[in-house]
């Protein structure tokens, strides 16, 4: 059975079969989960969230991805994308990378300053 899976910010959708994993659902739809380790639970780097009810349309967490983000992170609604499984209809946010969002932040920023250089 086909699945739909949306990614957000991103806002694209994706049709993928079930128990396909979060990251090749991404590179089906043509966004970009960065990862190190080529999907095995090792780098952290392919976080997704899934919130509320969306959590049980995927795989429940193995230990493997426990062991790695922690139960408080995985409660949170954190997961990895190479480990999480499709089995229904989801939607996946991609948080943001730490780094562009402080930029973003200063560019905003700087924005304002600008703009309140004109009142």
């Amino acid at each position: 059975m086909d699945y739909e899976i949306l990614f957000q910010p991103d806002d694209k959708k994706v049709k993928v079969r079930s128990q396909t994993n979060v990251l090749d659902a991404s590179r089906r739809a043509g966004v970009r989960i960065p990862t190190r380790c080529g999907g095995k639970a090792g780098c952290l780097m392919c976080k997704i969230m899934v919130q509320g009810e969306e959590k049980e349309h995927c795989s429940p967490p193995e230990l493997k991805e426990v062991r790695k983000l922690g139960t408080s992170m995985i409660e949170q609604g954190y997961r990895l994308a190479c480990q999480t499984k499709i089995t229904n209809h989801l939607k996946v946010i991609i948080p943001e990378d730490p780094l562009k969002a402080a930029i973003r932040k200063q560019l905003e920023a700087a924005r304002n300053r600008d703009t309140d250089d004109f009142i």
